[in-house]
């Protein structure tokens, strides 16, 4: 049985990627900054544990990685953990944006760094970070935000060159707006609407949870030749050029 590490696991699609982990066979391990003894409850029947600590913590991820190595070391790694900040440049603080890079950044260079060294040793893993259609362009008043997803990017690129020569996978997922607990709080600061959201993405929807986590799943299984990739999944958000309304007139 393989295991999989999905961080930022307590709700969202940090959650919705671990139960469909679980459906198919893996074995789990969840890691949120939250309490997760209610969220195992929903794993009953299934091979799953859980430690809640701060993935921006070189201390917890040693620990992490000792609870892996005791499962026979770690075989799919999902950094799905962070956090997101809507603030004008010049108002950003340097503590918000060192916050900003340390969950989203820091954090899955060192699970990277030391879960990668198990998927090394046995010659095969795969890791799938969950960046944003942020790391592919910028939004404004999200200039720290959008900073770690394009660095989540570039750290997926070259751990890809890197280590997918000795059998270990490096690839991201881009989502478009997903209607999770983050979007209601960013949303909540009156930064944008529904509207805006389903009228600016060709599909005419926010993505689901599901939606990307199929995707993180397709890229995490094995005998894939894909590696290195920034995949967007955000209802063609990233490739439409069009203005709002040209796009709405063909609708």
């Amino acid at each position: 049985m393989q295991t999989a590490v999905i961080t930022g696991a307590a709700q969202g699609l940090g959650l919705v990627t671990a139960r469909l982990f679980a459906a198919n066979g893996y074995r789990v391990v969840l890691t949120d900054v939250q309490p997760l003894d209610h969220v195992l409850d929903q794993f009953a029947g299934q091979d799953a544990s859980a430690l809640s600590g701060d993935v921006s913590s070189e201390a917890f991820v040693s620990e992490l990685a000792a609870h892996l190595a005791a499962l026979g070391g770690a075989d799919v790694l999902v950094n799905n953990a962070g956090i997101s900040m809507i603030q004008p440049a010049e108002e950003t603080t340097l503590e918000q944006w060192n916050r900003m890079m340390a969950i989203n950044l820091a954090g899955p260079f060192l699970l990277c760094r030391e879960l990668g060294k198990q998927m090394l040793a046995k010659g095969s893993g795969a890791i799938v970070n969950v960046a944003s259609v942020a790391g592919l362009g910028g939004v404004i008043h999200r200039s720290a935000y959008n900073t770690s997803k394009h660095g989540l990017i570039g750290l997926t690129r070259t751990l890809a060159a890197e280590w997918g020569g000795r059998g270990v996978r490096v690839n991201a997922v881009c989502p478009g707006w997903i209607k999770t607990e983050m979007d209601v709080k960013d949303m909540g600061s009156g930064a944008y609407t529904d509207s805006d959201i389903v009228n600016r993405v060709p599909m005419a929807r926010f993505a689901r949870p599901e939606d990307v986590a199929a995707a993180i799943l397709f890229l995490a299984r094995d005998g894939q030749f894909v590696n290195g990739v920034a995949l967007p999944v955000d209802g063609g958000w990233d490739a439409d050029s069009s203005w709002d309304a040209l796009r709405l007139k063909t609708r």
